[in-house]
């Protein structure tokens, strides 16, 4: 679709084809995993199956094995970045994103309960000692917090463990994060891991700009206030007023000005969206200060907590959840929203799923609560 003319008003229908066409969900895109990654400026991977069912739903033919061989071959890693949570990046993208997201964890440190726990605690020495004996070997928090101790022993060792996780540059190393197998989250320095000479704190590989042009790419048009949402960075204005000449300009509904990059994906309203099934965090939600184009009149919180999401004419529709017990798998529908039609379509698509998730159990079943059967 060619792009509206600058000004124009874009309805929620369009903001919401358009995100969806953007983000790979209104036809799964023909693409490397490593490209699928950089294109949507990462996933988000707390929960280790995450990144693998977000790439599903998105690209054409995914097998599972071509991640877990990025991140076995360390091209591809799970470190604290936007937001200071957990995603999924590119070697390439890591050094340079947390660089510049540096400040994020920063902030997220000084306000966390943590910081007010290492009373007589040198920060800079415990950071230099945390990241020596991680990047000597892999630990966990534990194990981290034990050596830690050593030095410190009236230090509260938890505390000093997170100042560690938050403040140096780290990232989690398999098995966790694999398909079919996992593990206790041990980290180890970006550095260590990447064979870098240095840990990327101190000067930005990829410049605030290109992250604010690259977010636009993947998720707008898009407001001030919803690049600020999906990263946590501050002083945008400045980037803002730099790029202000390589953008285009809209307006919502409610009369926000949207950015958008000059050559950005549209989609018209009226495009037909398939079914897609997301897993239970997606940066799909997590992009936007207002949420609208992609959950309608739902509100998407805590009721979804430890529950996958699921999408029926582009909008959020409810929630699922799967289980494999003894060669038995299902997945378990919660509508939140009349299905009426899409009724067959959501089937379809969870048994899809289910396939994908449990392709070697005897038997696979998709059933609804049963205030919806």
């Amino acid at each position: 679709m060619t792009p509206p003319p600058e000004g124009a008003t874009l309805d929620r229908r369009t903001l919401n084809r358009t995100l969806l066409a953007r983000q790979h969900l209104l036809e799964r895109a023909d693409l490397s995993v490593g490209a699928a990654i950089e294109a949507l400026v990462g996933l988000q991977a707390q929960v280790p199956r995450d990144p693998y069912i977000s790439l599903w739903s998105r690209l054409r033919g995914f097998d599972p094995a071509d991640l877990e061989a990025l991140v076995l071959e360390r091209r591809a890693v799970r470190m604290t970045l936007m937001r200071t949570t957990l995603h999924l990046v590119t070697a390439d993208d890591a050094t340079g994103l947390r660089a510049v997201l540096q400040d994020v964890c920063d902030r997220g440190f000084r306000s966390s309960p943590f910081r007010r726990r290492l009373d007589g605690v040198d920060l800079d020495e415990l950071l230099a000692v945390g990241a020596a004996v991680t990047a000597e070997k892999p630990r966990t928090v534990s194990e981290l917090g034990a050596l830690l101790g050593e030095r410190w022993p009236a230090g509260d060792r938890t505390a000093m463990a997170y100042a560690v996780r938050y403040l140096v540059p780290l990232v989690q190393v398999p098995p966790r994060g694999l398909w079919r197998r996992s593990g206790a989250p041990r980290v180890t320095t970006l550095a260590a891991w990447l064979g870098l000479a240095e840990e990327p704190v101190v000067s930005a590989v990829i410049p605030p700009d290109e992250v604010a042009l690259r977010y636009l790419r993947a998720f707008g048009p898009a407001t001030a206030a919803d690049i600020r949402t999906w990263s946590w960075l501050r002083e945008l204005r400045p980037v803002i007023e730099r790029l202000r000449p390589r953008l285009r300009a809209y307006r919502d509904e409610a009369g926000r000005k949207l950015l958008d990059v000059q050559d950005g994906v549209f989609a018209d309203g009226e495009e037909p969206a398939p079914v897609r099934f997301l897993g239970e965090y997606d940066n799909l939600f997590q992009s936007h200060a207002d949420r609208s184009r992609v959950t309608g009149e739902l509100s998407w919180g805590f009721s979804y907590l430890r529950r996958g999401t699921f999408f029926v004419d582009g909008f959020l529709a409810g929630a699922w959840s799967a289980s494999d017990r003894g060669g038995r798998a299902s997945i378990l529908i919660e509508p939140r929203v009349s299905l009426s039609a899409a009724r067959d379509e959501v089937v379809a698509e969870a048994d899809a799923l289910l396939r994908f998730l449990a392709p070697d159990a005897a038997s696979r079943t998709v059933d609804f609560v049963a205030s919806q059967r």
